[in-house]
């Protein structure tokens, strides 16, 4: 098989040949116990280089699938259980997923407001005032906020100074944003009553980070987030009844 011209753009021949021994492992091709074919076969097998199927087989070695054995060769090994991902298994379209991320969430982003107020720049605070003005933009054009109000909740985060904020919100996107779907409204579409004291609610937040008042920031950033729980909450026992 000459690897070399059916490989993609981007894709290096190490890869290319690491995930056609995958497939053969994942399929029973070789089995745990089995031996994997030499180094000298496998080049001619796919008209590479020993370096290219060196490569190959660290890449197969680095993901727990074969192990080498000095002096007899490469052999499959039984496959351990993939690694948990946080967070791999958010559920946005769940009630209960949404309640579950925004409780995590009144604890997360009201330690972030008041360190924001606390530590942030000038330019950090533009950054707030800017996304501010986004929403309010949105909100005016009758657009979807779901961006810019994400936006605006990262622009915090990154005024706290410590970089693992803005990456723990990055970590929980998908979810973070409440979903006009689970009251019923198109994909997309935020829930009928989440705009209507948005900008209020974000403008005491602002106000609160530019007068470095961490106390005030938290307080109005728990109220914020506090008012969307209360209302999936709501939603939740109503579907409950319903049901």
């Amino acid at each position: 098989m000459d690897v070399e011209s059916s490989t993609k753009p981007g894709v290096s021949l190490a890869a290319k040949i690491s995930s056609a021994l995958r497939r053969d492992l994942s399929e029973g091709v070789f089995r745990p116990g089995d031996r994997l074919p030499s180094e000298s076969a496998l080049t001619r097998e796919y008209s590479v280089s020993r370096t290219v199927v060196r490569e190959a087989i660290a890449i197969l070695r680095a993901d727990g699938l074969v192990e080498a054995r000095k002096g007899a060769g490469v052999f499959a090994i039984e496959a351990k259980p993939a690694k948990e991902v946080p967070f791999n298994d958010l559920a946005v379209g769940r009630i209960s997923s949404v309640i579950e991320l925004l409780e995590l969430r009144t604890v997360f982003e009201v330690e972030s407001a008041g360190l924001a107020a606390s530590r942030r720049s000038a330019v950090q605070v533009e950054a707030i005032v800017d996304a501010h003005r986004r929403v309010g933009d949105c909100l005016a054009a009758g657009l979807p906020t779901r961006d810019a109000d994400f936006e605006f909740h990262l622009a915090i985060a990154q005024a706290t100074q410590n970089r693992r904020f803005p990456e723990f919100l990055q970590l929980i996107r998908s979810g973070i944003i409440p979903r006009g779907e689970l009251q019923g409204a198109a994909p997309g579409s935020r829930p009928k009553d989440y705009n209507l004291h948005l900008q209020e609610e974000h403008a005491r937040i602002v106000d609160a980070i530019i007068e470095g008042d961490a106390d005030a920031a938290r307080q109005y950033m728990a109220a914020h987030l506090r008012g969307s729980l209360e209302r999936y909450k709501v939603l939740l026992r109503s579907r409950t009844a319903a049901e």
